[in-house]
C-alpha cells in the first residue's frame, strides 16, 4: 500500500466551516479553495483518514481544454491505484479532496495546477503543457478504504506467509542439495555461509579483492542441470566489479587465483533468494563452473551485469 501514484504524497484532515459559490459551473467552493461536486455520496459513512490505505480509480485533466493528463486505467488491469494517506501537501490540495470521500463515493474536484505540480508532486517548475494559473479536474471513485488495523493485520499475515514459504523452501533445498551431492559423489563441506567451493584447477598468484574487477568464463545451472547462463556459450568472457554480484560469487571468487577453475554450489540465500532472477525460479540453489581469467583494481561506480541476467 506504499505505492504513490501521479498524485503522490498524502493526506491531512479537512474541516469545512462553510461553502461558497464556485467559479466553476456545478461545483461548490470550500473555504480552503477546493472546488467539488459529488456524483455518489454516502454522507453518513466514515471518510478516509490519516494512516489509512485507499484504492481509487481516477482521471486527471487540464483546464482549460479538458485534455487528459492521466487515467488510472493505464496503470493496471483493474485501474485501481493504491496509496497510503498521510500529511497533506498543501491546503486545498488533492489530498484534502480524498479526505472528503467514503468508500463507494465518486466525485470531481477542481484543483490548482500550480499547487498540484509544484507542491504535491514537488516539481521545480510546471510541465510545458501547463500554464501558471491553470486548473485541473480530478475525477475519482473511492474503491477501497483500509484502516490502520487492517493494514497492520495484512502485513502480519503477509510476513507469516513469507516465513512459511521460506521455511518450506529451506527444507526442500536441504533435500535437493543432499540428493545432488550424493548423486555427484561430492563430499566437500560447505563454508559457514553454506557455499560449497570445489577447486578443479589451481591458479597462481594473489586472490581478488571484493573491490576488484574480475574477468571470468562461467556456466550457470540449476540443480536439475538446466543451464540458464553461460559466457562460454557466448564465446566472450564476462567482466564486472566483484562486489556487485550475488554473495555466492563474492565469496567464491575471493578464494580463487588467476588461471584457476572452480565449481560453486550456492544456496538460494547466497544467490537470487525468494524472488529469483530472469529464468531462475525463486528459492533456487545454483551451480557455477567458473574460470578466473584475470582481475585488476576496480573503477569507482562502474557497473556491469550479474551472472544470470
Amino acid at each position: 500500500m506504499k505505492k504513490k501514484l501521479a498524485i503522490t504524497a498524502a493526506v491531512a484532515v479537512l474541516t469545512f466551516t462553510s461553502c461558497k459559490n464556485s467559479d466553476f459551473e456545478g461545483y461548490t467552493k470550500a473555504d480552503n479553495g477546493l472546488h467539488y461536486k459529488f456524483f455518489n455520496q454516502n454522507e453518513s459513512a466514515s471518510k478516509a483518514t490519516d494512516g489509512e490505505g485507499i484504492g481509487i480509480r481516477y482521471t486527471l485533466k487540464r483546464l482549460p481544454g479538458d485534455s487528459l493528463i492521466f487515467d488510472s486505467k493505464t496503470s493496471g488491469p483493474d485501474g485501481v491505484n493504491k496509496i497510503m494517506l498521510s500529511k497533506s501537501s498543501c491546503v486545498g490540495c488533492i489530498e484534502d479532496a480524498l479526505k472528503m470521500m467514503a468508500k463507494g463515493d465518486s466525485a470531481a474536484f477542481v484543483l490548482s495546477a500550480d499547487s498540484f505540480f509544484l507542491k504535491t508532486n514537488g516539481m521545480k517548475e510546471l510541465p510545458p503543457f501547463v500554464k501558471k494559473g491553470d486548473h485541473l479536474t480530478f475525477s475519482v471513485k473511492m474503491v477501497e478504504i483500509r484502516t490502520k488495523k487492517e493494514i497492520e493485520e495484512n502485513q502480519k499475515m503477509q510476513m507469516a506467509e513469507q516465513q512459511a514459504k521460506m521455511q518450506a523452501a529451506q527444507e526442500k533445498e536441504k533435500v535437493d542439495l543432499e540428493k545432488y551431492l550424493t548423486d555427484n559423489k561430492i563430499t566437500t563441506k560447505p563454508t559457514a555461509s553454506g557455499l560449497i567451493y570445489i577447486e578443479t584447477k589451481k591458479g597462481t598468484g594473489e586472490t581478488p579483492k571484493v573491490t576488484d574487477m574480475v574477468k571470468v568464463h562461467y556456466t550457470g545451472k540449476l540443480l536439475d542441470g538446466t543451464k540458464f547462463d553461460s559466457s562460454v556459450d557466448r564465446g566472450e568472457p564476462a567482466e564486472f566489479p566483484l562486489g556487485q554480484v550475488i554473495p555466492g560469487w563474492v565469496e567464491g571468487l575471493q578464494l580463487m587465483r588467476k588461471g584457476g577453475k572452480a565449481k560453486l554450489i550456492i544456496p538460494f540465500n547466497m544467490a537470487y533468494g525468494p524472488n529469483g532472477q530472469g529464468s531462475i525460479p525463486p528459492f533456487s540453489p545454483l551451480t557455477f563452473e567458473v574460470e578466473l581469467i584475470d582481475f585488476k583494481p576496480g573503477q569507482a561506480q562502474q557497473q556491469m551485469p550479474q551472472p544470470g541476467q
